[in-house]
């Protein structure tokens, strides 16, 4: 008579750091060998993160996240940019609010003009002051519409000085500022353009950073 299979001795396993004494199980023959959890979840991490970590790039390289566009403009000349939009837009919105208070009716459109350009000054402050995407194409666009707003009203009141009887902020281009309303946003501009390349990305679609880029 054949005699009967024997089960092979269990071995103990030396003790663990997370556990006691485990026996191990026969091991009958041609049963594959199976994969303890430790083994399975170390062998699953390693690609997981990887592919994590490649899909947290495209994301981040997708919708700028890497890298905050004109987070840098405040710095260094940034700052003194941001003090003197602060100042004029501080000394235009008072010389409006008392020129509309008291004499309206000598030059509204004057008066009107300061008041849109002390607008746009606190509007560029305010976006240069916080940086950001959305705050940088805000400073583009504040900046962009001060130089076009300076260059208009210079020109129609050097051409037409009678439809100013009183000087606007933006009359004749900024004269009884220096022409200081004439090269700030020239400088506003030129320094949003400098931090967007610094920052990685280059100035497209109207100062719009790409590549995740300021």
């Amino acid at each position: 008579m054949p005699e009967p299979e024997r089960e092979p001795v269990r071995e103990h396993e030396p003790p663990g750091e997370n556990g006691p004494v485990r026996e191990s199980e026969p091991v009958r023959e041609g049963e594959p060998v199976r994969e303890t959890g430790a083994v399975r979840e170390t062998g699953a991490r390693g690609p997981l993160t990887r592919a994590d970590d490649g899909a947290r790039a495209g994301a981040e390289a997708r919708t700028g996240g890497g890298a905050r566009p004109g987070g840098g403009v405040a710095d260094g000349p940034g700052r003194l940019l941001v003090a003197v939009y602060a100042v004029f837009a501080l000394a235009a919105g008072a010389r409006a609010g008392v020129q509309i208070a008291t004499a309206f009716s000598e030059a509204p459109v004057a008066y009107l003009l300061s008041a849109f350009a002390a607008a746009v000054y606190v509007l560029a402050t305010v976006a240069l002051a916080r940086g950001g995407r959305t705050s940088f194409r805000i400073a583009v666009a504040a900046c962009s519409t001060e130089l076009v707003g300076v260059l208009a009203v210079g020109t129609l009141s050097v051409a037409d000085p009678a439809a100013f009887p009183d000087d606007s902020v933006w009359s004749m281009y900024g004269r009884g500022y220096g022409f200081v309303p004439l090269v700030l946003p020239v400088l506003g501009l030129l320094w949003l353009r400098r931090t967007a390349r610094r920052g990685g990305g280059t100035p497209a679609g109207g100062g719009r950073p790409v590549d995740g880029g300021v």
